[in-house]
């Protein structure tokens, strides 16, 4: 008896696998069209293919292929936008809130006197760093090279350094009638 041999089609039928391959290039700049960021429009054409690998059972036409692609990655683009809509307005509604409780009365002024005191009060790298990111406009590689640091040291000197500040302004307000 030979041995089972696995189905195989014919050389000259394209499988989708090859098919999303060809259109990878076009729906990646169709999702750039949209709007959507190089990053965003990498992971939108993954999720677009692996939609479009479990969708297609036989073998689909290049422009059914196409037409499938683009529409389902449209269909994300604007379901990330929806979201992302989503998220900046819950986010903007709590801004407004706390403005409302913080700095109606006095648009901000308070707070912004607390955080030019509680800037006052830092030193040696910290101060550093705050100035050479928040005044001088550099990024962290800049100041990673200025400071003698690694770039995630910065990251981390940041963190550390806008918690602290954080952590003053609301004793400072919370100090204050």
């Amino acid at each position: 008896m030979l041995p089972a041999t696995p189905h195989t089609r014919a050389p000259s039928t394209p499988d989708v696998a090859e098919l999303l391959r060809r259109q990878q290039r076009g729906l990646w700049r169709y999702l750039r069209q949209l709007g959507a960021a190089p990053d965003v429009a990498e992971d939108l054409m993954q999720d677009t293919f692996l939609i479009a690998l479990r969708r297609f059972a036989g073998v689909p036409s290049e422009g059914q292929v196409a037409a499938f692609l683009r529409q389902t990655a449209q269909h994300l683009y604007l379901r990330r936008c929806r979201d992302r809509s989503r998220r900046e307005r819950l986010l903007a509604e709590q801004v407004d809130r706390e403005w409302q409780r913080d700095s109606v009365h006095d648009q901000g002024e308070r707070w912004l006197a607390a955080l030019r005191a509680c800037v006052d009060k830092l030193h040696g790298r910290a101060r550093e760093v705050v100035q050479r990111f928040y005044v001088d406009d550099q990024d962290r590689a800049a100041i990673a090279a200025a400071l003698g640091m690694k770039e995630t040291g910065v990251k981390t000197l940041l963190q550390r350094v806008r918690a602290t500040l954080r952590e003053c302004i609301e004793r400072s307000n919370a100090a204050e009638p």
